[in-house]
C-alpha cells in the first residue's frame, strides 16, 4: 500500500488521530472500502477489513489491516468478523443481484444488526444516498430501507447519505467519463438538467472517518454534499474540460426517458450494466444536502466539482488509486484516461488432481514455441491481424522456454504480476481500442484437488472498445475453457 501524508481538506494539518477501537470496514473490496481502508490507516486507527472474498482484500497487500471473510446473507458467517469490533461500517449493496436486490439489501441488513448486537458492537455506520421528494426509484428506496433495517437493530446506527461521489471508481463519475470522452454528441434524456450537490470522494472519507468519533453523531441522520448544486449536463462540460477535451454537444430530448436511455448503457460504458441503470433512472431527480448539520459536527472547507474533478484524475495519474489493477490501475489502461475504469472479464476454469507444483510449470511454459495449448490457430489468426495493422503480433519469442519473471515477454504479452504457484499475470500487447490482461490462477481444493482459472479483463476505449469485447467474447469463453482444461491435461501427464 502506497503511503501518503494528508491534510485536511482546508490545507490544515490533519486533527489528532480518534481515539477509537477497532473499526470494522464491511464491504472492504467495494469502491468506498476500497479507499476507506487505507484513509483509516493513516490515521493511526486499528482496522479490519472484511469481504466476501477475503482472497481479494489480500491481494491488496494493506499493512497492519487483519482480513477476514463474511457474508451478510449468511448469518454464521458474522459473528468472527464482529467479535472485539467498536465500529462497523456497512458499505454493501446487491445492485447487481438482479430484480431481487432490494429485499437481499433488507436481509443482509437485518442480519448485521442482529450480529452487532449479540457482539457489543458499540456503534453501525452505514453510508446511504440522498432520498429526494417523491422519489419512486427502486434504487433511491433500497438505499433509505437498508437505513431503516439497520436502525430497527439495538446497536446505533449513524446514516450519512451521500450525494454523487467524484473519484476515480465511483460508478456514476465514471459513467460520465466513459459519456464525455467517447460521444462528441449525445442526445439524452431531461435527466441531464435535474441537479445534484457532487462531493469529492476525500470529503466523504473525512466524514466518515470522523464521524463516529462525534458523541452528538450517534443515532443521527447527516446529509453530504458538495458547495454547488449542478445540473449533469454542466457537470459532464466541466468534466470533459478537465480532461482535455471538448466538451461534448448534449441535446435533451424529452421523450425519452431514463429507464429508456439505460438500455443502451452496456455499448458506451463499461460501469457494470445493473449499476449503471439503476443510477440512471435516479437521475431524474433534483437532489439537494442539508449540509450544516454534517458540518457543524465535522467542519471542511469542500471542494467544488471542478476541484474535484482535477483532484480525482491526479490522483490517477500519481498512482495513487486503491484498487487492484483490475479495477482501474492507470498503468494497466496505458496512462489513458479515455480507457474505462472498470473492466470487462471472460473467464474459464478446469479442476485437476496434479500438484501446484506441476500445474504451475504448465503455466509458465506458456507462449513462445509451446504456444497456448488450446486453438493455437485462432491465437495465430489474431497474431497476424495484429501483425498487418503494425502491431507486434507475429513475435513469438521468451527469455527462456520454461522459467519467467516480472517483466519479461512472452511473445506481445508481457509478466506484470507473479506469485508462485498461484497466479501469473500478463498484459496485453497487441493493438486495439483499450487495454487488457490475462490472468491465469491456481486455487487448492479439497482432496488435494486445485482448480485453475483463466480470466480475460478488458478496459474498453468507449463504444469502439466495447465493440470489440463483445466480438471476441464467445470465442473467450471457448478458448479460456480449453485452455485451462489442457493446463491440468499436461500436468498430471508430467506428473505420471
Amino acid at each position: 500500500m502506497a503511503s501518503r501524508t494528508i491534510t485536511s481538506s482546508d490545507g490544515s494539518p490533519p486533527s489528532a488521530s480518534p481515539q477509537s477501537g477497532l473499526r470494522l470496514v464491511f464491504g472492504a473490496s467495494g469502491y468506498i472500502g476500497s479507499n476507506l481502508v487505507p484513509a483509516l490507516l493513516r490515521h493511526n486507527i486499528p482496522v479490519r477489513a472484511c469481504s466476501r472474498r477475503p482472497e481479494v482484500l489480500r491481494a491488496r497487500d494493506w499493512s497492519g489491516v487483519e482480513v477476514v471473510g463474511a457474508d451478510a446473507l449468511a448469518p454464521s458467517t458474522l459473528a468472527p468478523a464482529l467479535e472485539g469490533v467498536d465500529t462497523a461500517y456497512y458499505l454493501i449493496h446487491s445492485m447487481t443481484a438482479g430484480a431481487d436486490f432490494a429485499s437481499l439489501e433488507r436481509q443482509a441488513a437485518t442480519h448485521f444488526a442482529d450480529a452487532a448486537a449479540a457482539a457489543g458492537v458499540r456503534q453501525i455506520v452505514y453510508l446511504g444516498a440522498l432520498v429526494p421528494e417523491g422519489a419512486d426509484s427502486a434504487h433511491i428506496l433500497s438505499r433509505r430501507d437498508t437505513g431503516e433495517a439497520l436502525r430497527r437493530g439495538q446497536v446505533p446506527v449513524i446514516e450519512l447519505r451521500a450525494a454523487i461521489i467524484v473519484g476515480p471508481g465511483s460508478a456514476a463519475f465514471e459513467v460520465m467519463r466513459d459519456l464525455v470522452l467517447h460521444l462528441p454528441v449525445m442526445v439524452t434524456p431531461r435527466w441531464v438538467r435535474a441537479k445534484s450537490p457532487p462531493i469529492a470522494l476525500d470529503n466523504l472519507l473525512e466524514y466518515l472517518i470522523r464521524l463516529p468519533d462525534q458523541p452528538a453523531a450517534q443515532g443521527g441522520i447527516f446529509e453530504a454534499g458538495g458547495p454547488q448544486q449542478l445540473t449533469y449536463e454542466a457537470m459532464m462540460r466541466i468534466l470533459a474540460e478537465e480532461a482535455g477535451k471538448p466538451p461534448p454537444r448534449i441535446l435533451a430530448a424529452p421523450v425519452l426517458s431514463p429507464r429508456f436511455s439505460s438500455y443502451w448503457l452496456k455499448f458506451v460504458t463499461s460501469v457494470p450494466t445493473n449499476v449503471a441503470r439503476a443510477l440512471i433512472e435516479g437521475l431524474k431527480y433534483d437532489f439537494s444536502a442539508e449540509t450544516e448539520p454534517l458540518q457543524a459536527l465535522v467542519p471542511l472547507e469542500r471542494l467544488d466539482f471542478r476541484a474535484s474533478v482535477a483532484a480525482a484524475l491526479a490522483r490517477e495519474r500519481q498512482h495513487d488509486v486503491e484498487a487492484r489493477w483490475v479495477e482501474g490501475a492507470y498503468s494497466i489502461r496505458r496512462q489513458r484516461n479515455d480507457y474505462a475504469y472498470y473492466a470487462k472479464r471472460a473467464a474459464g476454469h478446469a479442476t485437476s488432481c496434479a500438484s501446484a507444483d506441476a500445474l504451475w510449470r504448465v503455466i509458465t511454459a506458456i507462449g513462445g514455441e509451446n504456444r497456448y495449448y488450446y486453438f493455437n490457430s485462432l491465437w495465430a489468426l489474431r497474431e497476424l491481424l495484429d501483425w498487418l495493422v503494425g502491431g507486434p503480433g507475429m513475435r513469438r519469442q521468451r527469455r527462456h522456454p520454461t522459467e519467467l519473471r516480472v517483466g519479461d515477454r512472452v511473445d506481445s504479452w508481457e509478466v506484470i504480476g507473479m506469485e508462485h504457484e498461484r497466479r501469473l499475470t500478463l498484459a496485453f500487447g497487441m493493438k486495439a481500442p483499450g487495454a487488457g490482461v490475462l490472468e491465469i490462477e491456481i486455487e487448492p481444493l479439497e482432496a488435494q484437488l486445485h482448480q485453475v482459472t483463466a480470466t480475460a479483463y478488458w478496459h474498453p476505449a468507449g463504444a469502439l472498445g466495447l465493440a470489440y469485447w463483445f466480438s471476441l467474447q464467445p470465442a473467450h469463453l471457448v478458448i479460456f475453457k480449453g485452455l485451462t482444461r489442457e493446463i491440468c491435461r499436461r500436468a498430471e501427464a508430467l506428473e505420471q
